[in-house]
């Protein structure tokens, strides 16, 4: 069986140009309507939809991989770093607090040159224990040769089968050092495609024992970033990609076992982003409704627990609310709730639905 790092022009990647034209113009119009709406925003949403995708971004690039992070601590690790005054900040684990650091290195830095001293450094703070689940793994430096065969499997002992194996570890120096140069050269190629080549050409080298797709994905973010101009984040390649989480190992398997002709890779990276970028418009919408809904709010005269049961509903709370939801969120008597809930209603924030009786339940209103 042979791997695309085996082909004879690896890594001279070609394409197919008329293919590729069409979508990458049409991700770029989606690319500049966006941050042209985000550019007419306020700083505090801006701020918001910053938080909101790379929270997004570090949870979903950790759950391709099968890692589930709490998605408090996430949250809270980005607030602080950007300094955000967000109610309810927690403490976050090292698990969580490497990967955070990591992506906003790649993306608020953009500008720096990626080298391998940085990819060691983000490396290490993916492992801070030096251990990958149980296992002790080398940690800030290539993977060794002791660490080889490096295979991507899957199915039962004995019934494995192979969907990838790694270029041998012996010629890795050459291959980063290609790597990091091809990254590095100026104007050489709209830093949207270049994302998707990194992607691919990354994971394909494997250089880590382990944190390869993340540290994948962090590089084709930082590509994108490039292609923006600017640090923040409204859209998120990783959610996307996470939700096409099956054709996405199929695409990736597909071209490793093919030739250095990526046009298909490609057209899916781009078909991807561009579904990133749609997904990234409804988010939009949601953070400009809750600009909206707290600029009417402001008028009013609300208690912390008001304010606070609103942030919750706000930001997807799971059913309508009620007197005893109302009660245990905000820590108080259901006389108290009653009371707070009739300052709302009255004020129009929330309406209630249909029923009565026990079954009495409110929802926001629509402003």
């Amino acid at each position: 069986m042979s791997w695309i790092y085996e082909d004879d022009h690896w890594p001279n990647f070609s394409w197919d140009s008329e293919k590729l034209i069409p979508k990458l113009a049409q991700v770029r119009h989606s690319q500049g309507k966006l941050l042209g709406r985000m550019e007419a925003l306020g700083f505090d949403l801006k701020q918001e939809a910053t938080l909101n995708t790379l929270t997004a971004d570090v949870l979903k690039s950790a759950a391709i991989e099968g890692e589930l992070l709490n998605p408090d601590e996430v949250r809270s690790s980005i607030a602080r770093r950007l300094g955000l005054d967000v109610a309810g900040l927690v403490a976050a684990g090292r698990d969580v607090e490497g990967i955070v650091e990591m992506m906003l290195d790649a993306t608020r830095r953009f500008k720096a040159p990626l080298t391998t001293a940085r990819l060691f450094d983000w490396h290490a703070a993916l492992f801070p224990t030096g251990r990958s689940g149980m296992v002790a793994i080398t940690v800030g430096a290539w993977r060794p040769e002791s660490a080889e065969p490096m295979r991507v499997v899957s199915g039962a002992f004995g019934c494995e089968k192979v969907h990838f194996e790694a270029p041998s570890a012996t010629g890795l120096d050459g291959e980063m050092e290609n790597f990091l140069q091809w990254f590095e050269r100026q104007q050489d190629k709209d830093p949207v495609i270049k994302s998707a080549i990194a992607h691919l050409w990354f994971v394909t080298i494997h250089p880590f024992e382990d944190g390869n797709g993340r540290i994948a994905r962090a590089i084709a973010d930082m590509a994108l970033a490039r292609a923006d101009g600017v640090r923040e984040r409204y859209y998120s390649m990783s959610t996307q990609i996470e939700f096409e989480r099956k054709t996405y190992y199929a695409e990736l398997e597909r071209q490793q076992r093919s030739s250095v002709d990526i046009t298909r890779w490609l057209s899916w990276f781009l078909d991807c982003l561009g579904r990133a970028l749609e997904r990234a418009e409804i988010s939009l919408e949601t953070v400009i409704a809750k600009a909206r809904f707290w600029e009417y709010a402001s008028q009013f005269s609300l208690n912390d627990r008001q304010r606070n049961v609103i942030n919750r509903m706000l930001n997807g709370f799971n059913g309508h609310l009620n007197t005893s939801k109302y009660a245990k969120l905000s820590k108080c008597s259901s006389d108290t709730a009653l009371r707070d809930i009739r300052v709302l209603l009255n004020h129009g924030l929330i309406i209630k639905n249909p029923g009565g009786g026990r079954s009495t339940s409110y929802r926001l209103a629509s402003l």
